[in-house]
């Protein structure tokens, strides 16, 4: 067995049970094809609907009727309103316009009933309903110019000019990968000097990650302080975007001190690089803070991918008596139990594990830029194809949005991680104790007793909410779970002040997440004065701020945000 990403001796992987970290790994390493073609699911689909011939005859009449009602314009049927392809008036008040959306929307429901109809396992259930739903997504006349009001408005307003200007988005969109129109201008931002700007200084520089510590913005601080261990397949400055919308800011402003890792974008030469290697960088992260600040104890905080790796460290220091070194553990949008995580858990087939190993390993590394395009093909509408209608149709730029100009400035994967990513979706080795071995170390979460502060978004796509949930009844503690609004990102990046923001909590963690969800309340404000206050809480006494950045026999080396980020993927 490897000695970190694998399995127990003799444990074979749970069929049907797959992560969406793997999923999107091998997605990138073996093409898109298993997204796009559900294959032996389409099979079982047939097979199960030609023994179910009345079903299926009910859904055919159910949809002519239907489609007769939309003709003679008596159908309620009508987008959802969140749904902003159908944004524009013409497809309320013009009778063409409002029959084309209408027949749209009601085929979609016929082939999701369809597919309801087949009573399919959840694995080739969810496989037929993402392929199902990327097809209907590209068919909507949204998409098309002439079935598109906005876009029909648009060529008698510029005479025409909209698709001059879209065919010259198109064609710098096709100089560059992933071959995706793009989601921002990336024009308008500058890492350090739009984003990443808050105040600081590297103040240790390894192979593997540079240490940023940030500058205090009050006069005494806590004693604790805290290391927020990022992502590796995206940057870093998440968690310091724009003043007043970054998480670092925030912090500091409460009088927390505050250190965070920016990992080294890797290459080909980086190929063995590991959960060992990424655990052992956050260890020696931890030992520099202890070093600069004298302080006992020290909050964790990791985010997705990173999240992991610090709960990996937090089981290492749990197994090795060092638990104690752990004033706090926050993990943010972040999956340990990877069993049905929802569409993405089920693109994965046992038979491609090996496949996209081998090909990881063959390059050195997944290419950050097609991670990227992997992402925005799970949300096709809102990443993909309102771009297209957007840059290319209606010829118009994509918005400044700092959170986009993040989500594009794209970091690679090693090999070596991306190997023990697809290991421990395939065994779910964090959800068994002692099923992962980490730095020589079998790690059992329900060891790990500090306390722990777990956040989530209720639309995430990438780590959904429900496996997130998990995370409270793996670690040995009573963590305080709270579920935020949005998505993935928009989730963390929740500043106070936010119009209409709000996030759930509940005092009680039952095993089932909907249970949680029904008995929880909902609290106006953003969870990050939630958070901040638990983290005052446990931080110990208050003290005076410290004049210099450093200490310890480490010394700034640069100003932040560091010459890491800054790195360009390979």
């Amino acid at each position: 067995m490897a000695a970190s990403g694998g399995s127990r001796d003799g444990r074979e992987p749970r069929s049907g049970e797959r992560g969406a970290i793997d999923a999107l790994v091998n997605d990138v390493a073996l093409g898109p094809g298993q997204r796009w073609f559900p294959g032996l699911a389409a099979a079982k689909l047939g097979v199960r609907l030609a023994t179910r011939p009345r079903a299926l005859t009910r859904r055919g009449l159910g949809l002519a009727a239907e489609l007769g009602r939309i003709a003679a314009g008596r159908s309620q049927a009508a987008p959802d309103g969140s749904d902003r392809r159908f944004k524009d008036p013409a497809w309320e008040q013009n009778p063409a316009f409002r029959r084309l959306g209408q027949a749209y929307l009601v085929a979609g429901d016929a082939v999701d009933g369809l597919i309801s109809e087949a009573e399919l396992d959840w694995r080739s259930d969810r496989r037929l309903r993402f392929a199902a739903q990327n097809l209907v997504d590209a068919l909507a006349p949204t998409n098309f110019a002439l079935s598109n009001p906005a876009v029909l408005k648009a060529v008698v307003d510029s005479g025409g000019l909209n698709f001059v200007r879209g065919a010259r988005n198109l064609l710098g969109d096709l100089r560059s990968r992933p071959l995706l129109p793009s989601s921002v201008d990336e024009s308008k931002f500058e890492v350090g000097r739009d984003l990443a700007i808050t105040a600081g200084s590297v103040v240790l520089r390894t192979e593997a990650f540079e240490l940023i510590q940030y500058r205090p913005l009050t006069e005494r601080v806590r004693e604790a302080p805290l290391l927020v261990v990022p992502q590796m397949i995206n940057k870093y400055y998440v968690v310091d975007l724009a003043p007043e919308r970054s998480i670092v800011e925030h912090a500091l402003g409460q009088g927390q001190q505050v250190f965070a890792i920016s990992w080294r974008n890797p290459d080909e030469r980086h190929a063995d690089w590991n959960f060992d290697t990424y655990c052992s960088a956050a260890v020696e992260a931890l030992a520099a803070v202890e070093r600069i600040t004298r302080a006992d104890r020290t909050h964790l905080m990791g985010l997705c991918a990173g999240g992991n790796v610090t709960a990996m460290v937090a089981g290492h220091l749990a197994a090795t008596g060092a638990q104690d070194r752990l004033a706090g553990l926050t993990l943010g949008v972040t999956v340990l139990d990877w069993r049905r995580a929802g569409t993405a858990g089920a693109l994965l087939d046992d038979a491609t594990a090996a496949a996209a190993i081998a090909e990881s390993a063959r390059k050195g590394y997944l290419d950050g830029r097609s991670l990227a395009g992997i992402f925005a093909w799970m949300r096709p509408n809102d990443m993909v194809w309102g771009y297209v209608v957007n840059n290319y149709l209606l010829g118009k730029p994509p918005p400044p949005f700092d959170v986009l100009y993040w989500n594009a400035d794209q970091t690679n994967m090693p090999a070596g991680l991306h190997r023990d990513f697809v290991q421990l979706g395939l065994y779910n080795s964090l959800a068994e104790p002692g099923g992962l071995t980490v730095m020589e170390t079998p790690i059992d979460l329900s060891q790990v007793t500090v306390d722990s502060y777990l956040v989530a978004g209720i639309s995430d796509h990438i780590s959904p909410w429900e496996n997130a949930y998990r995370t409270t009844q793996l670690l040995g503690s009573e963590p305080r779970f709270v579920l935020s609004t949005s998505g993935h990102i928009v989730a963390m990046v929740n500043p106070p002040g936010k119009e209409k923001a709000n996030f759930k909590t509940n005092d009680r963690n039952p095993a089932d997440a909907e249970q949680w969800l029904r008995a929880a309340t909902t609290r106006e404000g953003t969870w990050w004065t939630d958070w901040t206050d638990w983290l005052g809480e446990r931080s110990g006494k208050e003290k005076a701020a410290p004049r210099k950045l450093g200490g310890g026999g480490l010394r700034p080396l640069a100003d932040a945000p560091g010459s890491y980020v800054k790195q360009p993927p390979a």
